[in-house]
């Protein structure tokens, strides 16, 4: 197995830990979840398996796994800078990117800011995407403000392994049962657990705003235009997976993987399927992407048939 080697950059908050493997092939940047993930614990079968013929590049968010002790808070802006900051200092002008969960949310924002640094990306389960019911959101944004809510008792409650395992159970898998290697699972995210990540993290509070979500990437998904592919477990207990199925729809050419039975963390449940899908997608020599009657409006109907692929509007012409 491929062992990652370490680099670090160092920033004035505190050092940021990035994990490489392969040497060759096109660049592809893996940003994990929030909270109890890193790098490590998120990715640990996908860095492998993209070694063999890519240039993988796994930072751990201010925060996590080695990116620790971190001064100041790891907010949306904040983690879209690390972003751009990781591919600056490794020389990389443009990658794929594939994120999980709060990394998902950073891998479309990435796509919608800086899109000539994102040469194709894939979402899994991907937050930012998101809204909730009056009542629900009033609650959930209380405890984003109230420490005691959405930092203290989680640690507290999070340093006994018999809760790390009900919740990872719970809240992660469609079915703990088909994962082999739970008990390492638990063990890292005990780990996270320990050192104060049990609560909910600086970019999911700031996300939170009083009446509606801060972050909502939703309004400017359209803008979007390097190929996407999204991945859903439909057993997701905290992404509903017709949310997931409208954000596909709204970025233009995407395309969405459901995984039936499957939870929040597909890429650990089942990582050998997770895995084809991604190196399938990364490696398509022409990945095709649909295109509106409104982005081809005005050109010649011979011109604009090549772009829908046939006069239906199918897949358009290869970009």
């Amino acid at each position: 197995m491929t062992t990652p080697r370490d680099h670090v950059i160092e920033r004035p908050e505190g050092n940021l830990h990035v994990h490489l493997a392969g040497d060759t092939g096109p660049p592809v940047l893996l940003l994990s979840g929030a909270g109890l993930d890193n790098a490590m614990l998120s990715w640990k079968h996908l860095i492998p398996d993209l070694a063999r013929d890519h240039r993988v590049i796994a930072p751990d968010w201010p925060k996590q796994g080695r990116s620790r002790p971190w001064n100041g808070r790891a907010t949306h802006a904040v983690l879209l800078r690390t972003v751009t900051d990781v591919l600056d200092d490794l020389g990389v002008e443009r990658a794929a990117v594939v994120g999980l969960s709060q990394g998902g949310a950073l891998a479309l924002a990435s796509a919608i800011e800086h899109p000539d640094r994102v040469e194709r990306l894939v979402a899994l389960a991907p937050a930012g995407i998101l809204e909730f019911p009056p009542g629900l959101h009033q609650l959930l944004w209380l405890t984003a403000r109230v420490p005691l809510l959405s930092r203290t008792l989680p640690n507290l409650a999070f340093r006994s392994r018999a809760a790390v395992t009900a919740f990872t159970r719970r809240a992660l898998f469609g079915s703990s049962d088909r994962v082999a290697d739970l008990d390492e699972i638990v063990e890292r995210v005990l780990d996270e657990a320990r050192a104060g990540n049990a609560g909910s993290s600086d970019w999911q509070n700031d996300s939170i705003g009083f009446r509606r979500m801060r972050l909502d990437l939703r309004p400017r998904l359209p803008e979007i235009r390097c190929p996407a592919l999204f991945v859903q477990g439909d057993r997701d207990a905290g992404i509903p997976l017709a949310r997931t199925r409208a954000a596909a729809d709204a970025v233009p050419g995407a395309r969405l993987e459901v995984l039936p039975g499957r939870g929040h963390w597909s890429n650990r449940e089942s990582p050998d399927e997770v895995n084809a899908l991604v190196r399938a997608f990364l490696t398509e020599d022409e990945p095709r992407i649909r295109y509106d009657d409104s982005d081809v409006e005005g050109l010649d109907p011979d011109i604009r048939r090549m772009f829908h692929g046939d006069e239906q509007g199918g897949d358009a012409a290869p970009r």
